[in-house]
Protein backbone atom coordinates (compact mmCIF):
# COMPACT_ATOMS: atom_id res chain seq x y z
CA UNK A 1 0.00 0.00 0.00
CA UNK A 2 1.20 3.34 -0.89
CA UNK A 3 -0.37 6.92 -0.14
CA UNK A 4 -0.50 9.27 -2.82
CA UNK A 5 -2.20 11.98 -1.41
CA UNK A 6 -3.40 13.05 1.77
CA UNK A 7 -5.43 16.45 3.73
CA UNK A 8 -7.97 17.36 6.13
CA UNK A 9 -11.11 15.87 3.61
CA UNK A 10 -9.60 12.84 1.53
CA UNK A 11 -7.12 10.46 1.44
CA UNK A 12 -5.85 8.54 -2.25
CA UNK A 13 -4.00 4.94 -1.61
CA UNK A 14 -2.23 2.82 -4.20
CA UNK A 15 -3.72 -0.50 -3.64
CA UNK A 16 -1.85 -3.48 -4.87
CA UNK A 17 -3.21 -6.22 -6.25
CA UNK A 18 -4.66 -9.15 -3.83
CA UNK A 19 -6.01 -7.70 -1.52
CA UNK A 20 -9.23 -6.54 -0.76
CA UNK A 21 -10.78 -2.50 -0.60
CA UNK A 22 -12.65 -3.61 2.54
CA UNK A 23 -12.52 -6.38 4.81
CA UNK A 24 -14.70 -9.30 4.01
CA UNK A 25 -13.54 -11.66 6.49
CA UNK A 26 -12.48 -11.39 10.30
CA UNK A 27 -8.64 -10.94 10.23
CA UNK A 28 -7.64 -10.27 6.14
CA UNK A 29 -5.55 -7.82 5.42
CA UNK A 30 -7.43 -5.18 3.49
CA UNK A 31 -6.61 -1.58 2.13
CA UNK A 32 -8.94 0.70 4.32
CA UNK A 33 -7.71 -1.37 7.32
CA UNK A 34 -4.25 -0.41 6.20
CA UNK A 35 -4.88 3.22 5.57
CA UNK A 36 -7.23 3.69 8.59
CA UNK A 37 -3.71 2.52 10.66
CA UNK A 38 -1.57 4.76 8.37
CA UNK A 39 -3.64 7.93 9.51
CA UNK A 40 -3.74 6.89 13.12
CA UNK A 41 0.23 6.47 13.50
CA UNK A 42 0.81 9.74 11.16
CA UNK A 43 -1.80 11.62 13.17
CA UNK A 44 -1.32 10.21 16.38
CA UNK A 45 -5.03 9.94 16.65
CA UNK A 46 -6.87 7.91 19.23
CA UNK A 47 -9.86 6.37 18.87
CA UNK A 48 -11.42 5.53 15.71
CA UNK A 49 -10.62 7.24 12.36
CA UNK A 50 -13.46 8.52 9.98
CA UNK A 51 -12.03 6.74 6.43
CA UNK A 52 -14.75 5.81 4.21
CA UNK A 53 -14.22 4.08 0.18
CA UNK A 54 -15.61 6.04 -2.63
CA UNK A 55 -15.19 3.67 -5.13
CA UNK A 56 -13.69 -0.04 -4.79
CA UNK A 57 -11.24 -1.94 -7.13
CA UNK A 58 -11.72 -5.71 -7.53
CA UNK A 59 -9.12 -8.27 -5.34
CA UNK A 60 -6.80 -8.70 -8.23
CA UNK A 61 -6.88 -4.95 -9.67
CA UNK A 62 -3.64 -2.68 -8.53
CA UNK A 63 -4.56 1.20 -8.50
CA UNK A 64 -5.72 4.46 -7.23
CA UNK A 65 -8.33 4.24 -4.18
CA UNK A 66 -10.24 7.66 -3.38
CA UNK A 67 -11.27 7.61 0.85
CA UNK A 68 -13.10 10.36 2.28
CA UNK A 69 -11.63 11.59 5.19
CA UNK A 70 -14.86 13.59 6.69
CA UNK A 71 -18.84 12.79 6.68
CA UNK A 72 -18.61 16.03 3.85
CA UNK A 73 -16.28 14.94 2.10
CA UNK A 74 -17.99 11.66 1.79
CA UNK A 75 -21.73 12.92 0.41
CA UNK A 76 -19.81 15.28 -1.62
CA UNK A 77 -17.79 13.20 -3.57
CA UNK A 78 -20.70 10.45 -3.95
CA UNK A 79 -23.19 13.09 -5.29
CA UNK A 80 -20.13 13.33 -7.71
CA UNK A 81 -19.59 9.72 -8.30
CA UNK A 82 -23.64 9.39 -9.14
CA UNK A 83 -23.18 12.28 -11.50
CA UNK A 84 -20.12 10.51 -13.17
CA UNK A 85 -17.95 13.55 -12.63
CA UNK A 86 -15.40 11.32 -10.89
CA UNK A 87 -13.27 10.07 -14.56
CA UNK A 88 -11.26 7.02 -13.67
CA UNK A 89 -8.94 5.89 -15.90
CA UNK A 90 -7.27 2.72 -16.52
CA UNK A 91 -4.80 1.07 -18.38
CA UNK A 92 -4.75 -2.84 -19.29
CA UNK A 93 -3.07 -5.57 -21.23
CA UNK A 94 -5.55 -7.85 -23.14
CA UNK A 95 -5.14 -11.40 -25.07
CA UNK A 96 -5.74 -11.01 -28.32
CA UNK A 97 -5.94 -7.63 -30.80
CA UNK A 98 -9.22 -5.51 -30.71
CA UNK A 99 -11.10 -5.12 -33.57
CA UNK A 100 -9.92 -1.13 -33.94
CA UNK A 101 -7.67 0.51 -32.40
CA UNK A 102 -10.17 3.07 -30.39
CA UNK A 103 -13.76 2.40 -30.01
CA UNK A 104 -16.68 2.53 -27.30
CA UNK A 105 -17.83 -0.67 -25.33
CA UNK A 106 -21.44 -0.83 -24.53
CA UNK A 107 -22.93 -3.88 -23.42
CA UNK A 108 -25.88 -4.83 -20.82
CA UNK A 109 -24.83 -6.29 -17.79
CA UNK A 110 -26.13 -8.77 -15.03
CA UNK A 111 -24.58 -8.81 -11.40
CA UNK A 112 -24.37 -13.15 -11.71
CA UNK A 113 -22.57 -15.25 -8.71
CA UNK A 114 -20.03 -13.32 -8.03
CA UNK A 115 -19.55 -12.62 -12.07
CA UNK A 116 -20.82 -9.94 -14.68
CA UNK A 117 -22.84 -11.60 -17.44
CA UNK A 118 -23.40 -9.89 -20.85
CA UNK A 119 -26.99 -10.48 -21.05
CA UNK A 120 -29.70 -8.99 -23.29
CA UNK A 121 -30.82 -5.42 -22.93
CA UNK A 122 -34.48 -7.16 -22.42
CA UNK A 123 -33.09 -8.68 -19.32
CA UNK A 124 -34.97 -7.59 -15.87
CA UNK A 125 -31.92 -7.13 -14.51
CA UNK A 126 -29.74 -5.73 -16.84
CA UNK A 127 -27.69 -2.77 -16.58
CA UNK A 128 -25.44 -0.59 -19.62
CA UNK A 129 -21.94 -0.95 -18.64
CA UNK A 130 -20.22 2.03 -21.28
CA UNK A 131 -16.92 2.79 -21.71
CA UNK A 132 -14.02 4.40 -23.83
CA UNK A 133 -10.79 2.41 -24.99
CA UNK A 134 -7.23 3.57 -27.40
CA UNK A 135 -4.80 1.22 -28.03
CA UNK A 136 -1.39 2.21 -26.70
CA UNK A 137 0.72 -0.79 -27.87
CA UNK A 138 0.60 -4.12 -28.93
CA UNK A 139 2.84 -7.34 -28.61
CA UNK A 140 2.98 -10.72 -29.31
CA UNK A 141 -0.46 -11.12 -29.84
CA UNK A 142 -1.36 -8.58 -26.66
CA UNK A 143 -2.35 -5.26 -26.68
CA UNK A 144 -2.09 -2.47 -24.14
CA UNK A 145 -4.98 -0.08 -24.04
CA UNK A 146 -6.21 2.83 -22.12
CA UNK A 147 -9.78 2.80 -21.23
CA UNK A 148 -12.00 5.99 -19.49
CA UNK A 149 -15.35 4.71 -17.54
CA UNK A 150 -18.51 6.02 -18.42
CA UNK A 151 -20.22 3.58 -16.25
CA UNK A 152 -18.88 2.01 -13.04
CA UNK A 153 -20.63 -1.67 -13.28
CA UNK A 154 -19.58 -5.05 -11.21
CA UNK A 155 -16.74 -6.36 -13.03
CA UNK A 156 -17.21 -4.14 -16.21
CA UNK A 157 -13.92 -3.65 -17.72
CA UNK A 158 -12.98 -7.33 -17.32
CA UNK A 159 -16.86 -8.62 -18.65
CA UNK A 160 -16.65 -5.86 -21.52
CA UNK A 161 -13.37 -6.91 -23.21
CA UNK A 162 -14.42 -10.72 -22.39
CA UNK A 163 -17.07 -10.24 -24.21
CA UNK A 164 -15.62 -9.24 -27.80
CA UNK A 165 -12.60 -11.80 -27.42
CA UNK A 166 -9.88 -9.95 -25.83
CA UNK A 167 -10.00 -10.86 -21.88
CA UNK A 168 -7.80 -9.33 -19.61
CA UNK A 169 -4.35 -11.03 -19.40
CA UNK A 170 -4.35 -13.50 -16.23
CA UNK A 171 -7.99 -12.76 -15.49
CA UNK A 172 -8.57 -16.72 -15.83
CA UNK A 173 -11.89 -15.73 -14.51
CA UNK A 174 -13.02 -14.24 -17.69
CA UNK A 175 -11.50 -16.30 -20.38
CA UNK A 176 -7.75 -15.42 -20.12
CA UNK A 177 -4.80 -18.53 -21.31
CA UNK A 178 -3.02 -17.73 -17.69
CA UNK A 179 -4.30 -17.23 -14.43
CA UNK A 180 -2.26 -15.15 -11.42
CA UNK A 181 -2.98 -13.41 -8.27
CA UNK A 182 -2.70 -9.98 -10.37
CA UNK A 183 -4.52 -9.51 -13.65
CA UNK A 184 -3.06 -6.65 -16.10
CA UNK A 185 -5.60 -3.85 -15.05
CA UNK A 186 -4.40 -1.52 -13.23
CA UNK A 187 -6.73 2.34 -12.14
CA UNK A 188 -4.03 4.88 -12.88
CA UNK A 189 -5.60 7.84 -13.18
CA UNK A 190 -8.16 9.71 -11.27
CA UNK A 191 -9.62 13.10 -11.69
CA UNK A 192 -12.50 15.17 -9.95
CA UNK A 193 -13.34 18.42 -8.39
CA UNK A 194 -11.88 18.22 -4.53
CA UNK A 195 -14.92 18.62 -2.63
CA UNK A 196 -13.64 21.97 -0.45
CA UNK A 197 -11.87 23.72 -2.58
CA UNK A 198 -13.37 23.21 -5.10
CA UNK A 199 -10.25 22.52 -7.41
CA UNK A 200 -10.08 20.31 -10.46
CA UNK A 201 -7.10 17.45 -9.27
CA UNK A 202 -5.41 14.60 -10.25
CA UNK A 203 -3.34 11.47 -9.20
CA UNK A 204 -1.48 9.33 -10.93
CA UNK A 205 -0.04 5.54 -10.32
CA UNK A 206 2.41 4.06 -12.44
CA UNK A 207 1.33 0.80 -13.95
CA UNK A 208 3.83 -2.29 -13.78
CA UNK A 209 2.97 -3.80 -17.29
CA UNK A 210 3.52 -7.37 -16.85
CA UNK A 211 5.02 -7.49 -20.02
Amino acid sequence: MKIIYCDNHLLIASKPAGISTQPHQEGETNLLDQCKAWLKKEFQKPGKVFLEPIHRLDKPVSGLVLFARTSKALSRLQESMRQQKIEKTYFAWLEGNLPQAEGTLEHYLFHDEHKARVVNPSHPEAKLARLHYVQIDQINGRTLVEIRLETGRYHQIRAQFAAIGCPILDDAKYGSSSKKEQIALHHGKLRFQHPVTKECVCFESDFKTPI
